[in-house]
């Protein structure tokens, strides 16, 4: 007996599942908006985030300037394109740094459990659960200095321990199946095991938090910028746009609204995604709603 295979007609389903899923639509629909934006920023901003042009400055949303511009005179539209690229790119490596290291280990931890292998991979992730992202980042730059790299690498090694455990919980519920009875009997090993027969079936779970934790490394990142953690000049980011504009939210509050509002439609959009895939990986849960 081998494991759960999505089949053509299961796959449909999913597919008008999620056509029928207002969260996900919405969530979908706000995150390729933002991932457009740091697409295209990469080719074409209206203007460019490096030309100073003081006699703009603190301009007024207008027409030549949609969103306005900063205290230097640069347009915020092509801040809030590029910051979007800052964050994003930060945000899916970190995740992809957690995926890549936590989920082996925790299928590696269900495939030993009792072991000492295992004892040791839960303890070393309360260690690094006992460091929040923001307390990791301090050590990290205290030692190598403030850098977007250096921000990832902190949020990364967060996001390892939230993939070991989930991959994990999951896991070990999936060892007593008949399919992994009989492929043990068989004579697969435990590591042919857990890549054939396990990983396969947790997929869904790490898709939908893996968008949870896309959305927290956004905010994460945002919060490190903003003390001055994260991406450096002249490359713009969210976080240090609010901070910047602090000192200036009664003179020109537009400085704080369009990178705010991009942090928050951006998140919004991935926790609804993730919402929405969650009820439709779930048919129980959605017909529970």
């Amino acid at each position: 007996m081998s494991d759960l295979k999505v089949e053509p007609s299961l796959r449909m389903g999913m597919v008008l599942a999620a056509l029928r899923t207002p969260s996900f639509l919405i969530g979908l629909a706000l995150t390729l908006v933002f991932l457009s934006a740091a697409l295209l920023s990469f080719v074409w901003t209206p203007y460019d985030v490096t030309d100073l042009e003081i006699a703009n400055k603190l301009k007024t949303p207008s027409a030549t300037h949609w969103f306005g511009t900063d205290a230097f005179g640069r347009d915020i539209f092509s801040m809030v394109m590029i910051g979007a690229r800052t964050s994003i790119a930060v945000a899916l490596i970190a995740v992809g740094i957690g995926i890549v290291i936590g989920v082996p280990l925790g299928l590696l931890a269900a495939a030993r459990h009792g072991a000492l292998i295992d004892e040791v991979v839960m303890r070393a992730n309360d260690l690094v659960f006992a460091f929040p992202a923001l307390l990791m980042a301090i050590m990290i730059t205290a030692v190598f200095g403030p850098s977007a790299v250096n921000a990832i690498i902190a949020i990364g090694i967060f996001n390892i321990p939230v993939f070991a455990r989930l991959s994990r919980g999951a896991a070990l519920s999936l060892w007593q199946r008949d399919y992994v009875l009989a492929a043990r009997v068989s004579g697969k090993g435990r590591t042919l095991i857990s890549a054939e027969h396990i990983l396969p079936n947790i997929t869904n779970l790490l898709i939908v938090q893996g968008t949870i934790q896309f959305s927290l490394g956004i905010l994460a990142e945002a919060g490190l910028a903003y003390v001055g953690l994260g991406t450096q000049p002249p490359l713009p980011s969210w976080g240090r746009m609010l901070s910047e504009a602090q000192t200036m939210i009664y003179i020109a509050p537009h400085l704080a609204i369009f990178p705010g509002l991009a942090i928050v439609f951006t998140v919004l959009g991935l926790n609804l995604m993730g919402d929405g895939l969650r009820d439709i990986f779930d048919p129980k849960l959605r017909r529970a709603r």
